[in-house]
């Protein structure tokens, strides 16, 4: 999906995150994170589309994800940070729990799924999640709250969204795609 007009929004400052997500968000360039955001759909599916699906049983070492687990967890992770950005830019001021991905991916019935609908699945949550970080105002993007025990904000909550996926494609074509 294209967006006519991208908002631009800034990039958070090292107080609105913990150090620990600093990895995803310095995969992000330059000041304005919608472009990479919209990007990343069609990015997915120049992997994923063309694969057969006997592949997507495939694990680069034992105890790692599958292909489609590693998609599966991929839009677990856009919905968890769309929920917290949604709460966090609104005012909610009720701290956000964290969650084990781990747990989520075994009951993610992620092996029974065909690829084209995790990209089905990923592409819908993104463009919405598209709109709503598009049409977040200035203030409700450096909006802070509490998400797993850690003050962030808004917008590093976008970045992170982002500097997700881009950390896993890099995964991908380092340990899968090889």
């Amino acid at each position: 999906m294209t967006l006519i007009l991208y908002r631009i929004m800034q990039r958070p400052q090292t107080n609105e995150f913990a150090p620990y997500y600093r990895t995803y968000i310095s995969l992000i360039e330059g000041d304005n994170v919608l472009p990479v955001l919209d990007a990343q759909t069609a990015e997915l599916r120049a992997i994923f589309s063309q694969m057969p699906e006997e592949k997507g049983t495939y694990a680069y070492a034992e105890g790692k994800w599958t292909l489609k687990e590693m998609l599966s967890h991929i839009i677990d992770g856009e919905r968890i940070f769309a929920y917290r950005i949604l709460r966090i830019s609104r005012g909610d001021e009720t701290p956000i729990e964290g969650f084990e991905q781990d747990d989520y991916i075994a009951t993610s019935n992620a092996k029974n799924r065909s690829f084209a609908d995790l990209l089905e699945e990923f592409d819908l949550q993104r463009r919405s999640n598209l709109l709503m970080v598009n049409n977040l105002s200035d203030e409700n993007a450096s909006r802070m709250g509490t998400a797993s025990g850690v003050g962030i904000s808004s917008r590093a909550l976008t970045y992170i969204m982002a500097g997700h996926v881009t950390h896993h494609v890099g995964v991908l074509k380092e340990r899968y795609l090889v």
